[in-house]
């Protein structure tokens, strides 16, 4: 008789406990980063910083629409290709995600956003391109600064600071470097610098010693490429290997441990610009690198506190609305203001680029980005 009640209550118990389980809404966040190839560091850094993010959120156990929900990340690959980004975005559609986090290149994110603006999924990308934003789109959102804000200020701050007049400009035809070498051009000729020669190549190259060999009996004073650290750090070592001393400039996606440690001591004195703090100056940085630490068990690189905040605003904003349904909390989204690890104030404007955007320069000294300047700030 006593085996038949423990029996009954051990049913009851499981009965119970799957009600309990069933209670809790499971609601995925879908994740688009290049997570396999040259440019998987700056995805699975970027996809690191989402999921602390989703772990800090749920930790708070969030009660919406009267239901315990806990966030899920649904990662894909699109291998920083505009081809497999649109079959990733679909599927992630298909796939029933209630908000995108990514993608990480600009070239990936312009033809997914087409995508996710007609399912109605508001979308925070990596995405620096202003095209991004440009076209109206509702749900488009930004995790940095655009190009058109960082490319201006590039260009003034090396004509008008670091006193170059004449510049070269290399970029690798993506969207994003195609985009910041113009935006970066026309901000030299307005502050009187001139561009003594535009070339490309693109971002899967290796070997630049025909573009370079050119350049050197130009003699510029400085060499701009855009572009990623794949190409920037093995271009910067063949500058010097050719003698050619000219300053080397380049943008965030150098600010990284391949461009120090491809570059070598060659890298020393590069320029690279990234939107944003510096790491001491973040707000909440010192906190997340803890927790960072202690979840990943290594140091966070450079896109991981901008995914955060990113994902930390989207979570919130469905909080705010009491709603995981993109049609309604798409509206508290674009209104949503918050304290995050990078900013006092993570807030979007009418277009969806972040109202506070500064431009933080950094020097490479003795293997290290040191900051040597911040610029810029609230829209």
């Amino acid at each position: 008789m006593k085996l038949k009640v423990l029996h009954i209550g051990i049913a009851t118990a499981l009965v119970w406990g799957g009600a309990q389980a069933s209670a809790t809404d499971v609601v995925k966040i879908g994740f688009a980063a290049p997570l396999t190839g040259p440019q998987s560091n700056y995805g699975i850094d970027m996809q690191k910083g989402a999921q602390l993010a989703i772990d800090d959120f749920n930790a708070t156990h969030p009660v919406i629409g009267g239901k315990p929900v806990t966030f899920a990340l649904a990662s894909e690959d699109d291998q920083a290709d505009p081809r497999t980004g649109t079959t990733v975005a679909q599927r992630l559609i298909d796939g029933d995600v209630h908000g995108v986090i990514g993608h990480f290149n600009s070239g990936t994110s312009i033809p997914a956003s087409d995508l996710y603006d007609r399912a109605g999924l508001p979308q925070i990308s990596m995405a620096t391109s202003p095209q991004y934003t440009a076209r109206g789109y509702k749900t488009t959102y930004r995790l940095l600064t655009s190009d058109s804000q960082a490319g201006s200020i590039m260009g003034t701050y090396v004509v008008k600071n670091l006193k170059y007049k004449r510049i070269a400009i290399i970029d690798d035809r993506t969207a994003y470097g195609q985009g910041i070498a113009d935006e970066f051009a026309a901000a030299v000729q307005a502050a009187g610098g001139t561009v003594i020669k535009r070339d490309f190549t693109n971002d899967k190259a290796l070997d630049f010693a025909a573009i370079l060999t050119n350049l050197k009996g130009m003699n510029p004073d400085a060499v701009f490429y855009g572009g990623g650290d794949a190409q920037s750090s093995p271009m910067i070592r063949k500058m010097r290997q050719l003698g050619i001393q000219s300053a080397f400039i380049t943008g965030e996606m150098s600010k990284s441990p391949t461009f120090l440690k491809v570059g070598g001591t060659s890298a020393e004195g590069s320029i690279v610009y990234m939107g944003g703090l510096p790491n001491q100056r973040m707000p909440g940085f010192q906190g997340f690198e803890s927790r960072y630490k202690a979840r990943f068990h290594e140091e966070p690189v450079t896109y991981s506190p901008y995914s955060y905040d990113g994902t930390i605003a989207l979570l919130t904003a469905m909080k705010s609305a009491n709603s995981t349904d993109p049609k309604v909390y798409n509206a508290y989204l674009g209104k949503t203001s918050i304290k995050g690890v990078t900013s006092d104030n993570i807030a979007y404007d009418l277009k969806g680029d972040l109202k506070d955007a500064p431009v933080t320069i950094y020097k490479v000294q003795q293997g290290a980005f040191k900051p040597i300047d911040t610029i810029g700030g609230k829209s």
